[in-house]
């Protein structure tokens, strides 16, 4: 008969399959209980990252041990390990796991840009932000997530395709910015006509197959809504935050706040809202309110979070020498705002 004692020299010996640190040094082992009159065992462990094909294997590697050493039924619970304890080992990881984006030892900041409905410049205001991180001495990645309507290539005025080394995808870069999108792998602007899975692996391989070097923060220009895709980022990246875009229209803020609540929902810190199209403001310098006033304001107080800035409508100065359609540059009006709202992100999480 297996008693507690060997339980837990079993479990001890077995590695957490994303900190590759033995049960017994992360405190993994939660709780043993023995049932002796039908000779089960029951383990409460604590991992990294739940719901994973890695807890699989490892579910399947405790039922084999304790049943080698004797017991006849197992049954196991998984929980997610403390912040603290991850901290602690995050400290500890080699370069290669703390750049493993997917990794709970990430070091990288990951922010998701969403929006409750399309049209409200969402991928404007993704690919400003990152290159206004930039800026402020910040190394960046963005993904082009919008995977059915990929636009930030053209927005940034790309022209060279990323190149592919032993395997692995080395992103362009462009403002300072590294960058992978949909848009470098589809001829002629065809249309994505795929279902939700086969979207949810070309994600994982912008996440596992490119390098994305030694970076601080990865952007996500997600598409619009909540569909399988927005879904998708939310399980694979569960520490990830999330910006909400809207205009100043109170109906866009209502179907935004859908954005916001899958995000609160999937327990994902909201940081901020960003309100686009604000006004526009004539040669006299007066503002007039295109598309209504407060939407910004009312959203953030109902996500419970900040109004991170107010973006006016208007369209950046074009250099053909260096040409970004889409990207102001650092000292235009909207460029600044963009710089203040980089600036708050810092703020909020280093």
């Amino acid at each position: 008969m297996i008693n507690e004692q060997q339980v837990r020299e079993i479990l001890g010996q077995l590695q957490d399959p994303f900190l590759h640190r033995t049960l017994e040094e992360t405190n993994g082992i939660v709780n043993v209980s023995i049932k002796e009159e039908k000779n089960h065992v029951s383990v409460k462990v604590a991992i990294a990252k739940t719901n994973t094909p890695e807890q699989l294997q490892l579910q399947m590697k405790i039922v084999e041990k304790l049943k080698e050493a004797g017991a006849s039924t197992v049954g196991i619970r998984f929980e997610e390990l403390p912040t603290e304890v991850l901290e602690r080992f995050r400290g500890k990881a080699n370069e290669a796991e703390s750049r493993d984006i997917l990794s709970p030892l990430s070091t990288v900041k990951v922010i998701a840009i969403a929006s409750g409905k399309g049209g409200v410049g969402k991928s404007t205001v993704s690919v400003n932000l990152a290159v206004s991180l930039a800026r402020l001495g910040k190394k960046v990645g963005l993904i082009d997530a919008d995977i059915y309507g990929f636009s930030v290539p053209d927005m940034m005025g790309i022209e060279e395709m990323p190149t592919v080394k032993n395997d692995r995808i080395y992103p362009v870069e462009r403002k300072g910015v590294k960058v992978i999108s949909m848009g470098f792998f589809v001829e002629n602007n065809a249309p994505i006509i795929w279902r939700g899975p086969m979207l949810g692996k070309v994600l994982d391989q912008f996440f596992r197959d490119v390098e994305w070097g030694d970076i601080d923060y990865l952007l996500l220009d997600l598409p619009p809504g909540t569909g399988d895709v927005a879904l998708d980022v939310h399980q694979a990246l569960p520490t990830s935050k999330e910006i909400i875009v809207t205009t100043p229209h109170p109906t866009a803020a209502f179907v935004a706040a859908r954005a916001g609540a899958m995000a609160v929902q999937t327990n994902h810190e909201v940081l901020g809202v960003i309100e686009n199209m604000a006004w526009y403001e004539s040669k006299t310098g007066e503002r007039e309110y295109v598309f209504g006033k407060g939407g910004g304001q009312k959203l953030a107080e109902e996500l419970r979070t900040d109004l991170l800035g107010q973006i006016p409508l208007g369209q950046p100065d074009w250099d053909n020498e260096d040409f970004a359609p889409s990207i102001y540059e650092e000292n235009h009006p909207t460029g600044k705002i963009y710089l203040d709202i980089a600036q708050k992100v810092i703020n909020k999480l280093e």
